[in-house]
């Protein structure tokens, strides 16, 4: 059982010098991740808002086309007013006069509709792009950041991890499947640790208890946290066997 609680608290010890340096990179993954949904979230609205000004270019050009179309009419309907022969043929061509003006007034006033969208389309774009420019620059920013920091761990982290593989390799498949179990439902990571002066984490363990940590012929969980206490010499073996300090 000594050698099931030296690999545990070897697993632990190696977890938590890994966990160190990805706190050391702070939240800049999470930064780098909300950076790149809102660069998304530019580009798209980018994208949609060039899309509504070309149907409205489009638009544009066939209600220009319309207006053009309906001026001949007009012209044409209003020539043929001097040749009529009856009030009736005189009535009819007026109709389609007013008609045709009316088709024009309503393409002129959609132009002028037109011309608004696209201009404050325009003034979003440029607001977006300008927008899309700041935060990539302080997206790359970022990543340097991250990628300096990943650089100058990625040796010592690269070694921690063959280590890892190594520790998880002699520990029985039971004990590592409570050990990650444990892991995953603590926020800080810390599933085994030390008894120190008689406490765990700060709160005193039964006398019993602290006697059967020192017995090291079992796992012992403590009541309170849940976590596996192991007696402080398996932690001060570790550091002997992995050869790192933390």
């Amino acid at each position: 059982m000594v050698e099931v609680l030296q690999n545990l608290t070897n697993l632990q010890y190696i977890d938590n010098r890994i966990d160190e340096l990805k706190r050391m990179r702070g939240d800049l993954p999470e930064e780098i991740l909300d950076i790149e949904t809102e660069i998304t979230r530019l580009e798209a609205r980018i994208k949609r808002s060039k899309a509504e000004i070309k149907e409205l270019t489009l638009e544009k050009s066939n209600l220009e086309l319309e207006i053009v179309e309906a001026d001949n009419l007009v012209a044409k309907y209003e020539e043929q007013q001097l040749t009529v022969r009856n009030n009736r043929e005189y009535d009819a061509l007026t109709k389609e006069i007013e008609t045709q003006k009316q088709i024009k007034e309503n393409a002129q006033s959609r132009l002028e509709e037109i011309a608004l969208q696209i201009e404050e389309l325009g003034k979003s774009v440029e607001e977006s792009e300008a927008k899309l420019e700041e935060t990539q620059k302080m997206l790359d920013e970022k990543k340097g950041n991250l990628d300096k920091l990943i650089e100058s761990t990625r040796k010592e982290e690269d070694e921690l991890i063959q280590k890892r593989e190594e520790a998880v390799k002699n520990l029985d498949s039971r004990y590592l499947r409570s050990y990650e179990r444990l892991r995953k439902g603590l926020n800080n990571g810390m599933a085994v640790v030390a008894m120190e002066k008689g406490s765990s984490l700060g709160m005193m363990l039964p006398p019993q208890v602290q006697v059967e940590v020192r017995r090291k012929n079992k796992i012992i969980f403590d009541e309170n946290s849940g976590r596996i206490v192991v007696d402080p010499s398996f932690f001060e073996e570790a550091r002997k066997q992995l050869n790192f300090t933390t």
